[in-house]
C-alpha cells in the first residue's frame, strides 16, 4: 500500500513537471521594459495627466491673442425704437420716417446684421501670473510622468527578479525531489534486507511527499509572478507563464557608491508644484489692480439676408477696476497664500522623507550583501555535511533521521541563498531608483 502511494506521488510530480513546461513564454528584461512603455495603463494615465496640464497651459495663450467672433443676426420688429434704429443702421432713413405717426406705429421692419468683433487683452497682470502657474504645473506633471515611468521600470525589474527567484526555487526543489527519491530507493533496499526498521522507511516517504508538495507550491508561485508581470504589461496570459532568459546573478564584489540626488525628478516635481502655487499667490495679489483691454467691431447691415449695403466700425479701449467684489478677491488671496505656504511645508517634508528612505535603503543594501555571503557559506557547509552523512549512512554509520535532517538542511540553505541573492538585487535596484537623476 505504501509503495503504491509512493508511485502515485511520483507520477503526480512527473505529470506536473511535464505540464509545467507547456505554454511558457520566454522573455528577457529588455523585452519587458519595451512592452511596459507600449502597453502599461498607469503610464498612459500619467501621460494623459501631462497632456491635460499642457492643454491648460495652451488656454493661457488667450492672454496675448485676440478673441474674434463673427455673427449674423436677422430680426423683424414693430418696436418703434428698434425699427428706427434698424433703418438708421441700414442708412435708408428718409424725411417721411420722421413723421410722428410712423415713428410711433411703424410697419414691420426687417434687419440683417453681420458683425465681426475683436477683443484684445493689453494689460492683465493677474492673467500673466496664472499663465506662469499653468506652465509650472505642466512641467511638474511632465516630471511626474517621467518618474512614474522610472518607478514602473523598477517594478517590472523587481517582478522579473521575482520570476527568476521562483524558477530557481523550482530547480532546487526538483533536485530535492530527485535526491529524496534516490534516498527512498536506497532505504527501501536496506529495509528489504532487514537493515532498517519500517519507521525509517516511513520517514523517507514522508520526506518525499513534503518535497513534492513544496515543488507544487513553488510552481504556483511561478504562475503568480507571471500574472503580476502580465498585469504590469496589460497582457492576457490565459493560463500561460513567463520564463526568464537570464539567470539571477549578484555582483557583490564591486563597491556600489550611491549619493542622495537633490535633483531627482520627483523632488523637482514638488518644487515645480510649489512654484505653481507661488504664481497663483502672486496672481491673486495682482487681481486687485486694474485691467486694460482693447475692443473693436466691424458691422454690416441690410434688409436682405447676408446683405452688406451699410457698413460701420467701432474701436475703443476699456480700463476696468474691480474695487470691491464682496470679499471674494480677498478670500481668494488668503486661500492662495495658505496653499503656497502648505506646498512649501510639503516640499520640505518630502525631501526629508526621501533622505530617510535613501539612508534606510543604503543600510538594507549592506545588510543584504552580508547576508548573501553568509548564506553562500552556510550552503557550501551544508553540502559538505550532507555528503559526509550520506557516505556514513551507506556504511551503516548514520541514522536515517540524521540523513534526512542533513538533506533538508542542504536544500533549505540553497533556497535561503537564492532568496538572499534576490533580496540583494532588489535592494540594489531600489537604491538605484532612489538616486536616479
Amino acid at each position: 500500500m505504501k509503495r503504491n502511494r509512493t508511485f502515485l506521488t511520483l507520477a503526480l510530480v512527473f505529470i506536473s513537471i511535464f505540464g509545467y513546461g507547456q505554454d511558457t513564454i520566454t522573455i528577457s528584461k529588455n523585452d519587458l521594459l519595451q512592452k511596459l512603455t507600449e502597453k502599461n495603463l498607469q503610464l498612459k494615465i500619467a501621460d494623459k495627466s501631462y497632456q491635460s496640464a499642457k492643454a491648460d497651459y495652451k488656454q493661457s495663450n488667450s492672454l496675448f491673442l485676440p478673441n474674434i467672433n463673427i455673427s449674423h443676426t436677422g430680426i423683424s420688429t414693430t418696436n418703434p425704437l428698434m425699427a428706427f434704429g434698424s433703418k438708421l443702421n441700414q442708412e435708408i432713413l428718409t424725411q417721411s420716417d420722421f413723421n410722428p405717426a410712423f415713428l410711433n406705429d411703424p410697419k414691420a421692419t426687417q434687419n440683417f446684421a453681420t458683425k465681426i468683433e475683436i477683443q484684445q487683452p493689453l494689460i492683465n497682470l493677474d492673467g500673466m501670473f496664472e499663465r506662469q502657474a499653468a506652465k509650472a504645473k505642466m512641467s511638474a506633471m511632465k516630471l511626474q510622468s517621467e518618474r512614474t515611468k522610472e518607478y514602473l521600470e523598477m517594478e517590472v525589474i523587481k517582478a522579473y527578479q521575482q520570476l527568476q527567484l521562483t524558477y530557481s526555487a523550482v530547480k532546487v526543489l526538483e533536485k530535492a525531489v530527485n535526491t529524496a527519491n534516490s534516498n527512498l530507493t536506497m532505504v527501501q533496499n536496506y529495509y528489504k534486507q532487514g537493515l532498517l526498521q519500517k519507521t525509517d522507511l516511513l520517514n523517507v516517504q514522508v520526506r518525499v511527499n513534503e518535497v513534492a508538495n513544496q515543488l507544487q507550491y513553488a510552481k504556483s508561485n511561478v504562475q503568480n509572478a507571471s500574472d503580476y508581470l502580465a498585469f504590469l504589461l496589460n497582457e492576457e496570459m490565459n493560463g500561460k507563464t513567463f520564463k526568464p532568459t537570464e539567470i539571477a546573478e549578484s555582483n557583490i564584489n564591486g563597491e556600489e557608491v550611491y549619493s542622495f540626488n537633490e535633483n531627482r525628478k520627483d523632488i523637482e516635481s514638488m518644487k515645480m508644484v510649489s512654484e505653481a502655487y507661488s504664481k497663483m499667490y502672486r496672481s491673486s495679489r495682482m487681481s486687485f489692480l486694474p485691467r486694460l483691454n482693447a475692443f473693436g467691431s466691424y458691422e454690416m447691415y441690410d434688409r436682405n439676408v447676408f446683405g452688406t449695403s451699410a457698413k460701420g466700425y467701432l474701436v475703443g479701449a476699456q480700463l476696468s477696476w474691480n474695487v470691491f467684489d464682496g470679499y471674494k478677491s480677498i478670500g481668494k488671496y488668503e486661500k492662495a497664500k495658505t496653499e503656497y505656504e502648505k506646498s512649501l511645508s510639503e516640499n520640505e517634508q518630502y525631501k526629508a522623507q526621501s533622505h530617510m528612505e535613501f539612508n534606510r535603503a543604503s543600510r538594507q543594501l549592506n545588510d543584504a550583501k552580508n547576508k548573501v555571503n553568509l548564506m553562500n557559506l552556510a550552503y557550501q557547509q551544508s553540502q559538505e555535511s550532507y555528503r559526509i552523512r550520506q557516505n556514513r549512512f551507506s556504511q551503516g554509520l548514520e541514522k536515517t533521521t540524521d540523513l534526512l535532517q542533513s538533506e533538508t538542511q542542504m536544500y533549505q540553505k540553497e533556497l535561503e541563498y537564492i532568496q538572499s541573492v534576490f533580496e540583494y538585487n532588489l535592494a540594489n535596484q531600489y537604491l538605484q531608483f532612489l538616486t536616479k537623476k
